[in-house]
């Protein structure tokens, strides 16, 4: 290929989305259920005061290529945000894969769900081989540099989140298993309850008034209210009459 003067951009030159392979040949299948069921809970409940939802991408298993030197190297992360982002309006837009060279926004927060064959990996206890791809940690600490990197153990009801700080992730202290991000307005803690018929201690944002309700809790509470209204409006019809007025004459 012709060399141009000054080079091309790698944006232009790169592979994209529509390149890299989404699934790999030897690959585990899709999550498992409870994966599948906390990213849908996370994602339902992610609603930062600080983007519009039309600039936020919120990914579940969706890889991350992040090395230009590399093309074929990625990550798949369990679920993860990046800010600023426009989202795809149209359905033949919807990404394959997050490509860094193309899309040129690191993720601001990765949550990995702790397995017991990633477990080492995730909390960066495992050393890089020889010729080979960096670690999970490595690629979120000291390439991409997320802020923010999450990970939950539901095998042991154990939350921990960790904050970049110079060149090195630190540990933030968690308070009845919640911290706030004060970036988005929004915090991320540790909720029981029961979500898509399942009960269970899930990972799920709050904000200054509570839980982020989920749509069929917005919709409960929306019931609830226009019950309430109606038993007051039936009240006060009940009353007016024990008055001698009749309240389907009234303006």
């Amino acid at each position: 290929m012709y060399q141009t003067d000054p080079p091309r951009p790698p944006r232009e030159t790169m592979p994209t989305m529509y390149d890299l392979p989404s699934e790999l040949v030897g690959e585990s299948g899709l999550p498992d259920e409870f994966h599948r069921i906390q990213a849908d809970l996370l994602s339902e409940t992610c609603q930062p005061l600080t983007y519009p939802s039309e600039e936020i991408l919120l990914a579940s298993d969706l890889n991350l290529y992040y090395d230009p030197r590399h093309p074929l190297w990625y990550k798949r992360p369990d679920w993860y945000m990046v800010l600023g982002l426009p989202s795809a309006s149209q359905q033949q837009d919807l990404r394959l894969s997050y490509v860094i060279w193309q899309e040129g926004i690191d993720p601001f927060l990765v949550v990995e769900l702790l397995s017991p064959g990633t477990e080492q990996e995730d909390l960066g206890k495992t050393l890089r081989e020889v010729n080979r791809p960096p670690t999970k940690w490595e690629v979120y600490e000291q390439i991409l540099r997320v802020p923010y990197y999450v990970i939950y153990d539901r095998y042991e009801n154990h939350l921990r989140a960790f904050k970049l700080s110079g060149t090195r992730y630190e540990a933030i202290s968690l308070s009845e298993n919640r911290f706030f991000l004060a970036e988005l307005e929004l915090g991320l803690g540790l909720w029981q309850g029961s979500y898509q018929q399942t009960t269970g201690l899930w990972l799920r944002w709050y904000n200054s008034a509570g839980w982020v309700p989920t749509q069929r809790e917005q919709a409960e509470q929306e019931r609830q209210r226009a019950e309430q209204e109606h038993q007051r409006a039936d009240r006060l019809a009940e009353y007016l009459r024990s008055q001698g007025i009749d309240p389907d004459k009234l303006s």
